[in-house]
């Protein structure tokens, strides 16, 4: 079955960067665009970024346009987000999904906790 599990959170400080991990299984990975989420407290669920099945063409929401940065792997089948220049409004838990624009799967992972405070 599909299976997505995040990691690479944490505590840092503004301005300080992390790197996230997704690691992938249960479906052809490489068929595949790949997102990420995340989720504020008392938020909905937000699309971050978003990068298509052969790591060609990528897409960023406004808020993190020019800090973040999705990459993937495909001979492990995991995808990254580089995250730089990290701000409070970024604390929030980061999951991912397969898709381009909409989430494919109705499975979630347990996500990754990422806060970003002084």
């Amino acid at each position: 079955q599909v299976q997505l599990v995040e990691s690479g959170g944490g505590l840092v400080q503004p301005g300080g960067s992390l790197r996230l991990s997704c690691a992938a299984s249960g479906f052809t990975f490489t068929s595949y665009a790949m997102s990420w989420y995340r989720q504020a407290p008392g938020k909905g669920r937000e699309l971050v970024a978003a990068i298509t099945s052969s790591g060609g063409t990528t897409k960023y929401a406004s808020s993190v346009k020019g800090r973040f940065t999705i990459s993937r792997y495909n001979a492990k089948n995991t995808m990254y987000l580089q995250m730089n220049n990290l701000e409070p409004e970024d604390t929030a838990v980061y999951y991912c999904n397969a898709g381009f624009s909409v989430p494919i799967y109705a499975y979630w992972g347990q996500g990754t906790q990422v806060t970003v405070s002084s």
